[in-house]
């Protein structure tokens, strides 16, 4: 793969803030999102995330918009409906046979466990009270979150961020599996799809943050511990077994801060461009959800 044989990929340069961060100073962040076009409307959920006020990540948001720059929020979760610590990365997904569903990623109390529960309703507004259902557990030995989530006329595909719990003082290592679902609920596990490479940028791992099209995928990674939470952005190609990183593409970076720039997701339109939507790291340390089209 060459660089010229890529798409045109997200960067800071040009961007617009969609949604600030919830307070001034690192650890405030917003972002962690996942964004879906459904009959022209642009839908888009998120994690809010303030550390000195709440600790962590307190609510999901779920918002609409016509230009996908301006959204109205229509429904939100917060942790405690699920008794978690913390939330990180939603799904939402519309159903093939109508409905919605929201994913979510919920970390047990006092712990490094994280697991993955589903909220489906019919319409995205009534998502706060939809039926719940814990989807992957996760056990004593893997933490699961973050899942990145397609459905299609050939079935469902997850990618699944996994923490190891084996080993404490380290449980900030990932890797990505491949999952595929006949229904979005009951998954089977396919294996490793990525993971870090020794001595390179992503060596302390590697996590799937959207597809692009054509077997390409943007990634988060990073060389080590003390960059957990600034992950960087990655390019990867799918070769039919296992997500192989394209060398020839430097981490995607902020210019500013902890240089964070993750969580990308990506809305391909029908002329022909994509929509980014990426968590982002300001001058002040905070984290915004910023958008920018290709």
């Amino acid at each position: 793969m060459t660089v010229s044989a890529l798409p045109l990929l997200p960067s800071y340069d040009g961007a617009e803030v969609v949604v600030p961060a919830p307070g001034d100073g690192p650890g405030n962040w917003a972002g962690a999102a996942s964004a879906t076009l459904v009959d022209g409307i642009f839908w888009l959920t998120w994690r809010n995330r303030r550390p000195l006020v709440d600790g962590r990540g307190v609510t999901v948001s779920v918002a609409r918009s016509a230009d996908g720059i301006a959204f109205e929020t229509v429904a939100e979760v917060s942790r405690e409906q699920f008794d978690c610590e913390s939330l990180e990365r939603p799904v939402l997904v519309a159903l093939p046979e109508g409905g919605w569903r929201l994913y979510l990623s919920c970390a047990t109390w006092n712990s490094k466990h994280w697991w993955v529960d589903s909220l489906t309703a019919a319409t995205p507004d009534q998502l706060s009270q939809g039926v719940r259902r814990t989807v992957l557990a996760g056990d004593e030995r893997t933490a699961v979150k973050d899942p990145v989530i397609t459905v299609g006329e050939s079935g469902w595909e997850m990618w699944l961020c996994c923490h190891p719990l084996t080993d404490p003082g380290h449980e900030d290592r990932m890797t990505t599996r491949r999952l595929t679902s006949a229904d979005g609920l009951a998954w089977v596990d396919r294996g490793v799809a990525l993971s870090g490479r020794p001595g390179e940028w992503d060596a302390r791992g590697a996590r799937v943050a959207t597809p692009l099209g054509d077997g390409l995928f943007l990634y988060d990674g990073r060389a080590d511990a003390a960059s957990n939470w600034f992950e960087t952005t990655g390019v990867a190609r799918w070769d039919g077994a296992r997500l192989v990183a394209d060398e020839t593409v430097p981490p995607i970076a902020s210019p500013h801060s902890d240089g964070a720039f993750r969580y990308a997701s990506a809305v391909p339109l029908p002329d022909g461009h994509t929509r980014f939507y990426v968590e982002a790291a300001r001058p002040d340390g905070a984290h915004d959800l910023i958008t920018l089209l290709r």
